[in-house]
């Protein structure tokens, strides 16, 4: 059963915008000042690495754009980036400890729907790729320092946030 038969529209766009929402939560969970540049830099080159890291995986192939239609995949990432923002409106959320609230729900949504819909290597690729995108972006930027000199490279608020993303999502990821 193809992609598209096998999960409803709405669970397409969960499973589409979690490792999105995964990215930016990650970024904000700690100042990081012109590093959060970086980190959603990080985050928006491994959510796209994932079309090349899981050629054979119909999840994670079928949430992410084409990028050899280039105006195609210009259409879904607008069509992604407008429903992320009005639901996140829709539900109020104006705040880091909102937005964190709501990453972890959505995990465990994702896990529950892997666990119903998804085999078991699908469920562990999307795994892997959704806590990758925690990893780099975690990695990304120092924080703490002066002009990016000094610091720590993953501070312990990105670390509690990759640990709780973790159980959430049922994954045994480290950071490493």
């Amino acid at each position: 059963m193809a992609f598209e038969e096998r999960f409803t529209q709405s669970e397409q766009e969960l499973l589409a915008t979690t490792p999105i929402l995964i990215g930016s939560t990650m970024a904000f969970a700690e100042s990081s000042g012109l590093g959060t540049v970086k980190e959603l830099f990080a985050s928006a080159n491994t959510y796209i690495s994932g079309l090349k890291t899981y050629p054979n995986n119909e999840i994670i192939q079928g949430i992410l754009p084409d990028l050899d239609d280039r105006e195609q995949a210009r259409e879904q990432a607008k069509a992604l980036r407008e429903h992320a923002v009005a639901r996140l409106k829709g539900k109020g959320i104006d705040s880091t400890e909102k937005i964190r609230a709501l990453l972890l729900d959505d995990s465990r949504s994702v896990a529950s729907l892997l666990s119903e819909k998804a085999s078991a290597e699908e469920a562990d690729q999307y795994r892997e790729w959704a806590m990758a995108v925690a990893e780099n972006v975690a990695k990304a930027a120092h924080e703490g320092g002066f002009l990016g000199f000094g610091g720590t490279q993953v501070s312990e608020g990105e670390r509690a946030l990759f640990r709780e993303l973790a159980d959430a999502l049922g994954s045994q990821s480290q950071l490493s």
